[in-house]
């Protein structure tokens, strides 16, 4: 029994691996180096940390979880997780634990696996976002030759952020303001710049 237990908590830390390595708040934050240059390390320590955290406080309660990883997130990634996903990580790794706790060995074999096609199809999204940013960058180079600029604005509160290079301040406020715009008869907002 001592065996299956030790084996059980070494699935755990496989689990627990799993489950932020299928979260995409913390791989855009990797990939993307929020974390410094050891974005990567950092991750691998993460781990290390939930795990612990798990094994020296048995009796958790969700939102402990969401405040520690939320934590962790944004003093070591800099990234404010505002996507909604804190609560469904924090209950999978609750669901582990409960798991490993109770020796249900098959049932955290079976959500480690889960975890995995998640990872997958997150790093499938990954791919597919980065190829759509260097299409997009090629076409906006070509568009800031024109006379117009179109963007895409989703909500009509949106703003464009000023071209790479300029300053936010309050030219960048006078500049945006003298921004026109027009609805189009698909909902889509085509906004151009005036000429000065």
């Amino acid at each position: 029994m001592a065996a299956s237990a030790e084996q059980a908590w070494t699935l755990f830390g496989a689990g627990v691996r799993a489950v932020l390595e299928a979260w995409p708040a913390l791989q855009i934050a990797v990939e993307n180096s929020f974390g410094g240059a050891h974005s990567r390390q950092k991750a691998l320590w993460l781990g290390g940390v939930v795990e612990d955290y798990f094994i020296q406080n048995a009796d958790l309660e969700q939102d402990e979880v969401e405040d520690f990883l939320a934590d962790i997130m944004s003093t070591e990634f800099d990234t404010l997780v505002e996507d909604g996903s804190l609560p469904q990580v924090s209950q999978q790794l609750q669901t582990m634990f409960t798991y490993c706790r109770s020796g249900e060995e098959p049932l955290l074999r079976e959500f480690i696996t889960k975890m995995g096609k998640k990872q997958m199809e997150v790093k499938a999204t990954e791919v597919r976002a980065v190829d759509q940013t260097k299409d997009s960058d090629s076409d906006q180079e070509e568009r800031i030759d024109g006379e117009a600029e179109e963007m895409e604005v989703t909500d009509g509160m949106e703003v464009p952020a000023p071209p790479c290079g300029s300053q936010a301040g309050p030219s960048a406020a006078t500049s945006l303001a003298s921004v026109g715009h027009e609805a189009t008869e698909d909902g889509w907002i085509v906004i151009q710049r005036k000429k000065k």
